[in-house]
């Protein structure tokens, strides 16, 4: 995390002076602002090392305005009217808004694969040009250092904290567009993906791949092994991920748009991934399911028009490789419903030998829902405990970051993921632990009707049936009081726009 001389982290200074300048922006709409601030001045200092190392070689040939140059070595190249440098030197200007749109016009008409992505909303009535002229001011104070390298690392740690502030800003609309980082890291540390395809076909912003990226980095391997397909149906969101992605120099060209969605317009149709790492919104009902009656991706078992969540199952499935993993989030209603076949469905899967583990989570780790939620495993080509499923009961880990939201820590993914490691790894030693894993067979699966909950096989002393009062308590208490500050919130928006009203009148 970069520092600065007083020891606070700047992702921490920028977010408190930004958000100190949002006034009545909406977190939603500003969020655009400073993410598209922070990822223009990403390209420019890359650009602008690189145009000095130009300009130093220009008598051996080097040519500091050859596009080529740049391009060779994956920078975007910045026309002078979207430097950083030019723009701050107007930051004090009524007209600085429509300077960085006309700077995000010119910078996607300079580099094609940007074309469509940066936001253009600067120069709209409700954001002040001296609050943005402060915004500029400030992020010019963080230091790059002296290479590309360490600006991608610096900007990156500042584009991820601050898409996590803008998720717990927006509260539930948040939670749309971000999975938290401590579930995205438990998953990867999990699916280990080292070399290889990987897949997310509803990415958000792009948080798995960031994560896979980084793991990759973090145990000496290189990032160039592997290669990564993504889908998004929602095209702010999917903006925020190439933006994410630029930012830490991964390819994103195989990161797609369209509002169909995966179901109806899968753009990586004959793709198979070795990893799929996924976080698809829970219990869908509106998900076109009456028109897929008969996709060829259902070998299981037919979904449910009303509940996506098997034809999500399903649909990674479908892109695995021979021996491919897949991990993703789901609510924790699938491990037990029996509604509308999912039952079925759920047994095939498991008689199939293709669940490998089950992670039952925390409550309140996610933004956008109080439904309990697991981690689900699958892996085809199994030769090791192949007729066995490893069972991880999470519940008790975590923390409170605020009233009414929970983070894993470094030491609960660590452990969480140690299990599974030596679980599924033959010759390293595993034992159940009772009240947290547990390692059941297909016939003891079996025996319990082919239920998944991990609370059934973890030998919890109070047997956990599928209505768990607690969990649900919780969850109505979050809700009543999410809606009371929203309401809350409109009456003071009625009582300002009547004050606005009669001062008017």
């Amino acid at each position: 995390m970069a520092k600065t001389d007083n020891l606070e982290p700047i992702e921490k200074q920028l977010w408190t002076v930004a958000d100190k300048l949002r006034k009545n922006i909406d977190a939603a709409e500003y969020k655009h602002i400073v993410l598209g601030l922070i990822f223009l001045k990403y390209i420019s200092d890359a650009f602008e090392i690189m145009h000095a190392k130009l300009v130093a070689d220009e008598d051996d040939g080097a040519d500091p305005e050859d596009r080529d140059e740049y391009k060779a070595e994956n920078i975007f190249f910045v026309p002078p009217s979207s430097r950083w440098s030019y723009l701050r030197s107007r930051a004090k200007l009524p007209e600085i808004g429509k300077d960085i749109d006309a700077a995000m016009d010119a910078i996607e008409k300079e580099n094609p694969e940007l074309k469509g992505v940066l936001p253009k909303v600067f120069a709209r009535g409700n954001l002040d040009p001296a609050s943005l002229g402060q915004l500029l001011d400030e992020m010019s104070k963080i230091d790059l250092g002296q290479t590309k390298e360490r600006s991608a690392d610096i900007l990156g740690h500042v584009f991820e904290y601050f898409l996590g502030e803008f998720a717990l800003a927006e509260g539930k609309k948040g939670g749309q567009f971000y999975t938290p980082r401590s579930v995205v890291q438990l998953l990867v540390e999990m699916l280990e993906p080292y070399k290889g395809r990987v897949l997310d076909p509803c990415c958000g912003s792009g948080g798995m791949f960031v994560q896979s990226e980084k793991f990759v980095a973090e145990h000496q391997g290189n990032i160039n092994n592997i290669s990564i397909f993504g889908q998004e149906s929602n095209q702010t969101t999917w903006r925020l991920a190439k933006m994410n992605l630029a930012i830490r120099g991964i390819d994103a060209s195989q990161v797609k748009w369209n509002n169909e969605g995966s179901f109806l317009n899968n753009v990586h149709k004959d793709l198979k991934a070795d990893y799929v790492i996924a976080n698809p919104p829970f219990n869908v009902s509106d998900w076109s399911g009456d028109l897929m009656r008969n996709d060829a991706r259902w070998k299981f078992g037919t979904p449910p028009e009303g509940n996506a969540n098997y034809a999500w199952i399903q649909h990674f499935l479908n892109h695995l490789a021979p021996n491919g993993v897949a991990g993703f989030v789901l609510a924790k209603g699938a491990l037990t419903s029996k509604s509308s076949g999912e039952g079925d469905i759920r047994k095939s899967l498991i008689e199939a030998g293709l669940v490998d583990c089950v992670v039952n989570l925390p409550a309140k780790l996610f933004l956008n829902t109080q439904i309990p939620a697991s981690l689900w495993f699958l892996r085809r080509g199994k030769t090791y405990r192949q007729n066995e499923v490893l069972f991880i009961d999470a519940r008790h880990l975590g923390h409170l970051i605020n009233r009414r939201t929970k983070e894993l820590t470094n030491d609960d993914i660590g452990k969480v993921a140690q299990t599974y490691h030596n679980w599924r790894t033959e010759g390293v030693e595993y034992e159940d632990i009772k009240g947290f894993c547990s390692t059941a067979t297909l016939a003891d699966i079996a025996a319990k009707d082919y239920v998944l909950t991990p609370g059934r096989y973890v030998g919890l002393e109070d047997t956990e049936d599928d209505f768990n009062f607690a969990e649900r308590f919780t969850s109505l208490q979050v809700e009543l009081e999410s809606q009371i500050a929203e309401e809350q919130a409109l009456n003071a928006q009625i009582i300002e726009n009547l004050a606005k009203v009669r001062i008017n009148g």
